[in-house]
């Protein structure tokens, strides 16, 4: 009898290590797409069209063709009002201020991770300007990845579309960066800062 009881002890305890195993595991992972870096290679195909052939709806109902940002580099990011990394409005914004003549910011609200943005456009706006005073552009609420993914996303995660990045968001304030003839040329993970040097890189600053 003692001897099933430590087997089955043993057994539980396995069990037990491969499960906190596997969410180390997954935990891991998480945490490194958050930081992740990707760069447009070399052996890139040319895109099927460009991020100034999208118009767009601001936040406020209105159609935006994005075509207006030629000639600058964009930076677009998929924000949320009650996430861990809600506080970059404030990093983006002091970057747009900095920055803004020759590199756009573009917010786009998306309540696809942990309902952490269910407020209505409205909601949204009044949010950021009142908690973060952001004057970048921003834009009504869209789906960022899924069934019903908004095509200017579609555009930015697949690389049949782009010429080479299949990343979709991996959680909110994830970073597409634009060049200025439109082309996609970098992704960057939640966690990553307009003050860092992979970023500032990117968009040579």
């Amino acid at each position: 009898m003692k001897k099933s009881l430590l087997v089955v002890s043993v057994i539980v305890l396995a069990v037990t290590l491969s499960s906190f195993m596997s969410v180390k595991s997954i935990l891991t992972h998480v945490l490194k797409d958050r930081n992740e870096v990707a760069e447009r290679p070399e052996s890139a195909i040319a895109p099927t069209k460009t991020l100034f052939d999208f118009t767009v709806n601001s936040i406020e109902g209105k159609s935006v063709s994005l075509k207006q940002f030629k000639g600058k580099k964009v930076v677009v990011l998929n924000t949320a009002s009650k996430c861990g990394y809600t506080p970059q409005f404030e990093d983006w914004e002091a970057f747009y201020k900095k920055h803004g003549d020759k590199i756009i910011v573009l917010g786009f609200p998306s309540n696809n991770f942990k309902n952490q943005d269910p407020g209505s456009n409205e909601e949204i706006a009044e949010f950021c300007k009142k908690n973060y005073g952001v004057t970048f552009p921003m834009f009504e609420k869209v789906e960022v990845l899924g069934e019903n993914q908004h095509p200017l996303y579609k555009w930015l995660s697949d690389k049949s579309l782009n010429g080479w990045n299949d990343k979709v968001p991996t959680w909110n304030f994830c970073k597409y960066v634009i060049n200025e003839k439109g082309e996609l040329t970098h992704f960057f993970g939640s966690k990553v800062k307009p003050n860092d040097d992979e970023f500032k890189a990117a968009v040579g600053i």
